[in-house]
């Protein structure tokens, strides 16, 4: 038969599984790494996105990868590291889209300056011919 506790020993009980609660809390808080790598990487791409022409040709998509690394590294600051790791990669999608939406355009309109210039050659070689 089991003895019943006294109040001593459940008051103990209760401080036992509270301290518990708060080891296993901050363990938790203290194990995620601030993601300076994903911040470092996310920075270098939109200066990538920045300098392929991402404010002529991707500006929308520049912008939001530059609002959200802003918001990373505020996050930083406040040491919410989930938060900033999360709108770092976004970010760095992000530039990453502006990057190849500013190649894409360039390499079209390049295409299209070249198709100009052989119709002009065309018409050239056409009146030659005649």
């Amino acid at each position: 038969m089991k003895k019943p506790q006294t109040p001593r020993s459940t008051r103990m009980m209760q401080k036992l599984a509270v301290t518990a609660a708060c080891v296993i809390l901050t363990a938790g808080c203290a194990g995620i790494p601030a993601p300076t790598e994903q911040m470092a990487v996310s920075k270098a791409a939109v200066n990538s996105a920045n300098s392929a022409g991402g404010n002529e040709f991707a500006p929308l998509q520049l912008k939001s990868a530059m609002d959200k690394m802003d918001g990373a590294e505020k996050a930083m600051t406040a040491e919410d590291y989930p938060l900033a790791r999360q709108l770092a990669e976004q970010a760095q999608v992000d530039a990453q889209l502006a990057s190849a939406t500013a190649r894409s355009a360039k390499a079209q309109k390049a295409a299209t300056a070249l198709h100009e210039g052989n119709q002009i050659l065309r018409q050239e070689i056409d009146r030659k011919v005649q």
